[in-house]
């Protein structure tokens, strides 16, 4: 891969992920990324020369992404050293989920988009570990509330949330959910997410 910078790393992932979000992984070419990015025809694949880079770079940008808008709402990333306050924590993590389905509803899109795209491609498996942080952090978050077998119920909490996140995105939930971006949506994620931190740490 060429050396890029960072504005032209996130112009070609960027326009990556908004191209999976819209026409799933058939839509993913490097013709198609130059398109969609404004930059000359041979661009993406001067920078990520074969599809397994470019799935890899969109990863990438979706990691970075997300582990950013973790530490904006204030759900911890690092060390966790006391308590957390739970209902505190369930109201960060909603209004993080509330984002992701409004703002970050294309980047949600494409990251499902990608695990999927996992299950037929074992090799890209490897590079999508980045969910292995967060169910890390989970444990931390959970040895820290005093929780017993807080690794598996780490692993188990992550998998719930993300569960919720997927039901209201594509699922019966988004049928039967007040509509996202609203107080009431973000109030109904945070009475969820209450409830699933609440038995992981009972």
């Amino acid at each position: 891969m060429a050396t890029t910078s960072p504005e032209r790393f996130a112009a070609l992932t960027d326009a990556a992920i908004a191209l999976i979000a819209e026409l799933g992984m058939r839509g993913l070419t490097h013709r198609a990324v130059d398109a969609r990015a404004g930059l000359p025809a041979g661009t993406a694949s001067a920078y990520l020369r074969t599809r397994k880079a470019l799935v890899e770079a969109v990863v990438q940008r979706i990691a970075d992404l997300d582990t950013a808008d973790l530490a904006t709402r204030r759900v911890p990333t690092g060390v966790v050293e006391a308590a957390p306050d739970l209902d505190a924590l369930a109201e960060s993590i909603a209004a993080l989920l509330d984002d992701w389905l409004t703002a970050g509803r294309t980047r949600t899109l494409a990251r499902y988009a990608c695990l999927l795209e996992a299950t037929h491609h074992p090799e890209l498996r490897p590079i999508l570990a980045y969910g292995v942080a967060m169910r890390a952090q989970a444990q931390a978050l959970l040895t820290a509330a005093g929780a017993p077998d807080a690794e598996q119920r780490g692993s188990h909490l992550v998998a719930a949330v993300d569960g919720l996140l997927f039901d209201r995105l594509a699922g019966a939930g988004s049928l039967a959910a007040p509509p996202p971006g609203t107080p009431q949506n973000r109030a109904d994620l945070a009475a969820a997410v209450r409830g699933l931190l609440r038995a992981a740490v009972s």
